[in-house]
């Protein structure tokens, strides 16, 4: 008689999730819509104003360049202001272990008590993870700021893909025109289909309906490049 013995379980494969913190996608994203979002408008505006010709080129590259280091600038002060003070926070916390390990030590078992462990596993488990205190510090960081002490946000790479995604944006709808359109109507088209497409493929990445995303940025870009056009015409009439 043959007895089979029965095999072990493999480990479980978790499935893995995308990195949300890593600093790059929200520049990235806002730099583009706000490039194809603030160039369009801008140059319907000054197409309202002046009709399209060497203004518009002009108006176009300038709001490019202007975008592109206004918001890398931004990006770079916001991200590495929001780094600064969770260092300094994190040495707040560094000094507070060392000055009252007792008192960290319940305040983490009293966090796990908050969610559901009874108060001896608590404790243990709060011990555990004390007894190293650099191990304790992270934990407390986690756990009190929400932050991972150990992958901050790099102001470097929010601006660098702030600058690149604002100036591939604001370049859609100022290409027709150095290749020699001599009307709005192409800049708003290729305009238009890239705010749709965009907004879909964003839509994609974050689990929405790819049609709504893109909808709803055509509607906020068709939106912006009405009112400027619109308020161009008339300064444009009123400056005659």
């Amino acid at each position: 008689m043959t007895i089979e013995l029965a095999r072990p379980h493999s480990p479980e494969k978790h499935h893995s999730h995308r990195d949300v913190t890593g600093g790059w996608l929200r520049p990235a994203v806002f730099g583009a819509m706000d490039g194809l979002v603030s160039n369009v408008a801008l140059i319907a505006g000054v197409v309202g104003a002046a009709g399209a010709g060497r203004g518009a080129v002009l108006a176009g590259f300038a709001g490019l360049v202007a975008g592109a280091c206004s918001m890398a600038a931004g990006e770079y002060t916001s991200v590495r202001s929001q780094t600064e003070l969770m260092r300094a926070e994190i040495a707040v916390e560094r000094r507070e272990l060392a000055r009252n390990p007792d008192g960290e030590r319940a305040e983490l078992a009293a966090l796990y008590r908050s969610r559901g462990l009874d108060a001896d596993l608590a404790r243990r488990v709060a011990e555990g993870l004390s007894a190293d205190p650099e191990q304790a510090l992270r934990v407390h960081v986690r756990e009190e700021l929400g932050v991972d002490p150990d992958d901050p946000p790099s102001p470097y790479l929010a601006a660098g893909s702030s600058f690149v995604a604002f100036a591939a944006g604001a370049l859609v709808p100022l290409a027709p025109f150095l290749f020699g359109a001599s009307g709005l109507f192409l800049a708003l088209a290729l305009s238009m289909v890239a705010l749709f497409g965009f907004g879909a493929a964003v839509a994609v990445m974050t689990a929405r309906p790819w049609w709504l995303g893109g909808l709803r940025q055509l509607g906020l870009g068709a939106g912006a490049a009405a009112v400027t056009f619109g308020l161009g015409h008339l300064l444009g009439v009123a400056v005659s």
